[in-house]
């Protein structure tokens, strides 16, 4: 194989550290880009002339490097906050610019590859916007739950009554709540599961004024579904979150031991999701379905850059590892 495959990550992320193994074991050539150790433990070279793009990156700590010409392949799986030689010696408005510069001048040369992507930036950035995954689910044949966004708390209240039963709350830019944005010492809570929303929370309502909330009709489960679309691939783990107290409203309490395991999906389910991810030029995504009580399917959210090591732990013969490092040896060589 002549071309290399660039990972785009940090360096904390285990499922890099799984599929470069891989890529090894399968005589592929995987440069690793920790975002977290750039531009402080790499050194970048990068020429343009005449509207052709090249240089190289190279890893200072390990001396390996590679030419952008040789680029066949790039898995973007991780951000991460960039690291700087000054280090602590920038002042925040050098910090701002170091960052701000950084960030143009990186992801301008990564645009400028002609290769497979598991994603393309662009297309990661126009799918992870969740009230358009909706619309887009729904046009895809999808059942999806209605839902309100609002910064008005009788709007909420309506919303309630409306829904003829229960509603939830979820927080769509992450989960944390910001937490992994800031300084441990300014961190006042970590994380906000999907709440479900009673009576008690009716004084809580009027804080929407301040920042906007996302409200959806709370849909009744038989099972909850994480089905993880791999280019052409489709992988489906049946999760039994209503096993559980914990997981009832939110399966992503893992102090609870619920029970996971592939599912077959039915053909036409399987037909939505494969069309939903290619539907925005993507070739990875990690979807959340319900699976209610009638039968019924219905469609949550999609994660372009969502987790799938805990699921193939939890269900090893889904081989998502093996898949991702398929791909991009697959994708490097027809670029060749």
């Amino acid at each position: 194989m002549n071309n290399d495959i660039l990972i785009v990550t940090h360096s904390g992320d285990l499922h890099a550290d799984l599929v470069v193994e891989r890529l090894h074991a399968r005589g592929a050539r995987p440069f690793r880009l920790d975002l977290d150790q750039f531009p402080a433990q790499y050194r970048l070279d990068i020429r343009q002339r005449d509207g052709v793009t090249g240089g190289i990156l190279h890893h200072l700590p390990s001396q390996r490097e590679t030419s952008l010409a040789n680029i066949g392949a790039v898995w973007t799986r991780k951000s991460g906050e960039f690291r700087f030689v000054s280090g602590e010696e920038l002042g925040p408005q050098e910090r701002a610019f170091a960052t701000a510069e950084t960030h143009h001048i990186l992801t301008g040369t990564l645009l400028s590859l002609d290769a497979y992507w598991m994603n393309h930036p662009m297309a990661s950035q126009s799918a992870m916007w969740k009230g358009e995954q909706l619309r887009r689910a729904a046009r895809l044949g999808f059942r999806v739950p209605s839902s309100l966004a609002t910064n008005d708390a009788d709007a909420v209240r309506r919303f309630r009554v409306d829904a003829g039963g229960d509603i939830i709350f979820k927080p769509l830019s992450s989960p944390s709540l910001g937490a992994d944005e800031v300084d441990p010492a300014d961190r006042i809570v970590p994380s906000l599961a999907t709440t479900l929303i009673t009576d008690a929370h009716d004084d809580m309502l009027d804080s929407v004024r301040e920042i906007p909330g996302f409200f959806q009709q709370y849909i009744a489960k038989r099972h909850e579904l994480r089905v993880t679309v791999i280019d052409d691939r489709v992988f489906a783990a049946r999760i039994e979150s209503q096993g559980d107290e914990r997981t009832r409203i939110d399966y992503r309490d893992f102090s609870a031991e619920i029970d996971y395991r592939a599912e077959r999906l039915p053909a036409e389910v399987e037909r939505m999701c494969h069309a939903f991810v290619h539907a925005y030029g993507l070739r990875f995504g990690a979807i959340d379905l319900i699976c209610t009580p009638a039968g019924d399917y219905v469609f949550l959210e999609n994660n372009p850059a969502g987790q799938f090591l805990f699921v193939e732990q939890l269900v090893p013969e889904l081989r998502m590892l093996d898949a991702v490092a398929d791909c991009l040896i697959d994708g490097a060589r027809r670029k060749g």
